[in-house]
């Protein structure tokens, strides 16, 4: 049963409808998320729950620092951040892979510096995980670090290769670029604050037991 009130960052963008439509299911009122104001701390009226609404990249800073004391995050930003937080459920929805990827027209360039050990240009808006992976190839890279439409790079000239999410492939596809390598699979996870999940401990397991119910 939940008692206190536990304060729960949701991330904006592709994950915000699947992780409010978990919560309605779940028996949670989501009507003052679907309010179309501009408000980032919502309190519910009827569940003892404060929503922070957050960009994806912030969801685990904000647990790991106790703003919030739980939150809706897909794995790869959490393999990005590795943040200090505790893995509480594989929501299994939000599924998408990490891949690396190239221009259809550049693949043999891009094996020859692979056969060569030679440097090579990858842009990403992951660089941990892309330092993490080069390095366990034993490989020289330049990683340039893109905030958004990581696609462009090879188009554009800037890089020889992309590391980034893909659920479809589609847009990848549409921009002349073929998968390389699948790095990881990726899904939503529900994280605690090490430290609420001791002190709320009772409220917090209420509220994973409900999402439980209905994944």
């Amino acid at each position: 049963m939940i008692e206190e009130i536990i304060k729960i960052a949701v991330p904006k963008g592709y994950l915000f409808e699947q992780c409010v439509e978990l919560l309605e299911k779940a028996g949670f009122n989501i009507k003052p998320l679907a309010s179309k104001k501009r408000k980032l701390c919502i309190k519910s009226d009827s569940d003892p729950v404060e929503y922070i609404i957050s960009r994806p990249m912030d969801v685990p800073v904000y647990v790991e620092h106790g703003a919030c004391d739980i939150g809706f995050s897909g794995k790869d930003v959490l393999m990005e951040k590795e943040s200090n937080v505790y893995e509480l459920l594989d929501l299994k929805n939000g599924k998408c892979r990490l891949v690396l990827a190239t221009l259809k027209d550049g693949i043999e360039a891009v094996k020859n510096h692979y056969r060569h050990f030679g440097s090579l240009k990858v842009a990403t808006s992951y660089p941990n995980i892309a330092s993490r992976y080069f390095e366990s190839k034993g490989m020289q890279v330049e990683i340039i670090k893109l905030y958004g439409s990581v696609e462009l790079a090879p188009v554009l000239g800037i890089a020889d290769e992309i590391l980034d999410i893909t659920s479809t492939g589609r847009t990848m596809e549409e921009n002349n670029l073929v998968e390389m390598e699948n790095i990881a699979e990726s899904t939503t996870r529900l994280i605690a604050n090490p430290a609420s999940y001791r002190v709320k401990y009772r409220s917090i397991r209420g509220f994973v037991d409900k999402l439980k119910k209905v994944i």
